[in-house]
């Protein structure tokens, strides 16, 4: 399906690749996925989330006002260009995909979120490593610094931030799992075709499971075979150039 978004190309500003996945966000790469879910021309463009509406990214630029927060991107899709993602799916079939949704993007991303910032070994090995290049060389101590503050303290708030890695490890596993018994066999999460959840389900899980980072939550991913599986059929459907067999038999 194509969609009409806009009179010119849509500008998604990312992070850019990160250690063979397409962005070092899973929020960025869910929007990819969306966008290439509608068949939607834009072009990526790496950014500082500094410069964004809300100082996050993603967010899009489609026409005159940037648009901020995966969320409100998918509506603006689907809004603009009369695409509705969970077509044909039933109410309840709705109200489960967006309770995954949540379930991924409001305590998962922040079990991956403190593993990536909060601890001090994966951190030199990941963003502390690869993410900052589009910070001026002089400034990346500082930036570096600013933005573990920043999570630190968003973790705080979300709540996870006050407990021990192991704790906060364990719970996102329970998430990890919930998930692999929730897909069971089917291809996609709810049946044969991929819904709006798809776009958020596959951004997380690549962005645990493809990073060569020694996390539990990677691990605990590579330990469910349909996860695997489910990562690697998405990844085919809407992104092969970046995810061919010697990439994913390496992930």
């Amino acid at each position: 399906m194509r969609a009409c978004l806009g009179a010119a190309m849509i500008i998604l500003k990312a992070f850019g690749p990160f250690l063979g996945s397409p962005d070092a966000s899973p929020f960025v790469i869910k929007v990819m996925a969306l966008l290439r879910m509608a068949d939607a021309p834009h072009r990526v463009e790496r950014a500082t989330p500094f410069a964004g509406p809300h100082q996050f990214l993603p967010y899009i630029v489609d026409g005159d006002a940037p648009i901020p927060d995966s969320v409100l991107i998918r509506a603006h899709i689907e809004r603009a260009s009369g695409i509705d993602f969970d077509a044909g799916l039933s109410a309840a079939e709705k109200a489960a995909a967006h309770a995954i949704e949540r379930m991924c993007e409001d305590h998962l991303y922040f079990a991956m979120l403190h593993a990536r910032w909060m601890e001090d070994a994966t951190f030199k090995a990941g963003l502390g490593r690869h993410m900052f290049c589009m910070v001026p060389a002089p400034a990346r101590p500082l930036a570096k610094w600013m933005l573990r503050r920043q999570n630190a303290a968003r973790l705080r708030g979300q709540g996870l931030g006050r407990h021990s890695a192991a704790d906060v490890a364990r719970m996102g596993i329970a998430d990890i799992d919930a998930l692999a018994d929730l897909l069971g066999a089917k291809p996609f999460l709810m049946g044969e075709r991929p819904c709006g959840a798809d776009a958020t389900v596959f951004g997380m899980l690549d962005a645990i499971a493809t990073p060569p980072l020694d996390i539990a939550l990677r691990a605990a991913v590579r330990r469910h075979p349909n996860l695997v599986a489910y990562r690697d059929r998405f990844a085919r459907r809407y992104f092969p150039e970046q995810f061919g067999e010697a990439r994913l038999r390496a992930a």
